[in-house]
């Protein structure tokens, strides 16, 4: 895949506490050799495990970038054994943007893995990611939530995997970050996701559901905080006793889970996240937004199980998401 042209500000594989930058050279209209500056901190302290943290690999979700700008600010090196990477904003631009794609090429970062060294700026991103600090980690968390058209209960996530002792220690870190719903995760679309290329290089992976509507609550950072905590305990890296609260279990088994939209307009919610539903039973009905008179299309689960996730603007278009109906293990 080539040299990276992308190279770090601080030390990777030194001890202590560095704060810096990933320095992309980026030539653009208003800066002909300018730079894209990522940030990343990497705390370390002897030798141990490797947990690489990444937030914002969606610019619209808010919750991973609030906790790990404050475990970067934090964490102090003589608390732990091993080495803690910080990425805080991996897709920088989109971030700054406050968009789920790159405004730079338009790039969604979460299907361009293992991305390209002379690729677009986000392929770039990725391939640094996946050569360069991916190699380097034992465990990974990629924090997620809705962003701006999406909410979800909060939940961690592994997903089922071929290698089923690789499946064990991700289902089990899952549990460790011990959010307040863990799932076992079907990705309806895992082609270029770095969920795909952690795990195919062999790492401890889970990701995170943690709300959405484009902003994140006081709750649902306390969740993500709390579960880095558990998670650094979990790995070795550091020392205490983990904050362990009742988890839900839900399964996503297959493709029924998901209602999506099959036609556009105004969108009325007929059931709340976290209601249980049954099968068959209508969750929302989509009612035309240009004239009256005209009966609502109905969304129906397609199995019976918990409400997971939704929609959130009011307006919808044909083939949108509507609903995900997770199953209580």
């Amino acid at each position: 895949m080539g040299q990276s042209m992308i190279t770090s500000t601080i030390p990777l594989d030194a001890n202590g506490v560095h704060h810096g930058f990933l320095k992309l050279p980026y030539s653009r209209n208003d800066s002909a050799w300018g730079s894209i500056m990522i940030p990343i901190t990497v705390v370390s302290n002897g030798d141990g495990p490797t947990a690489l943290l990444t937030g914002a690999n969606h610019g619209d979700e808010y919750e991973g970038p609030i906790a790990l700008q404050n475990l970067a600010a934090s964490l102090d090196p003589a608390t732990i054994t091993g080495r803690v990477i910080i990425l805080p904003m991996m897709n920088q631009p989109a971030f700054a943007a406050g968009t789920r794609c790159s405004p730079i090429d338009d790039a969604n970062m979460n299907r361009s893995f293992p991305g390209r060294s002379d690729g677009t700026v986000t392929q770039k991103i990725c391939h640094y990611v996946a050569t360069e600090l991916v190699p380097r980690a034992d465990f990974v968390l990629d924090f997620h939530s809705g962003g701006r058209t999406l909410d979800f209960l909060p939940f961690a996530a592994a997903h089922i995997l071929d290698d089923k002792t690789q499946e064990a220690a991700c289902m089990a870190a899952m549990q460790a970050f011990n959010a307040p719903y863990s799932v076992r995760m079907l990705e309806i679309d895992n082609v270029g996701m770095l969920d795909t290329e952690v795990e195919s290089q062999g790492k401890i992976f889970i990701t995170t559901e943690l709300g959405g509507a484009g902003t994140a609550t006081a709750k649902s950072v306390s969740i993500a905080s709390k579960g880095i905590e558990n998670l650094l305990i979990h790995t070795g890296i550091l020392q205490g006793e983990m904050q362990i609260t009742d988890s839900v279990q839900l399964d996503m088994p297959d493709d029924t889970c998901f209602v999506f939209a099959r036609d556009a307009g105004l969108i009325e919610y007929l059931v709340d996240l976290g209601e249980t539903v049954a099968i068959d039973q209508p969750i929302a009905r989509i009612w035309p937004a240009d004239r009256t008179g005209v009966a609502p299309t109905i969304c129906h689960a397609q199995r019976a199980g918990i409400m997971t996730a939704r929609h959130v603007p009011g307006l919808v278009k044909m083939g949108d998401f509507v609903g995900l109906v997770a199953v209580p293990i």
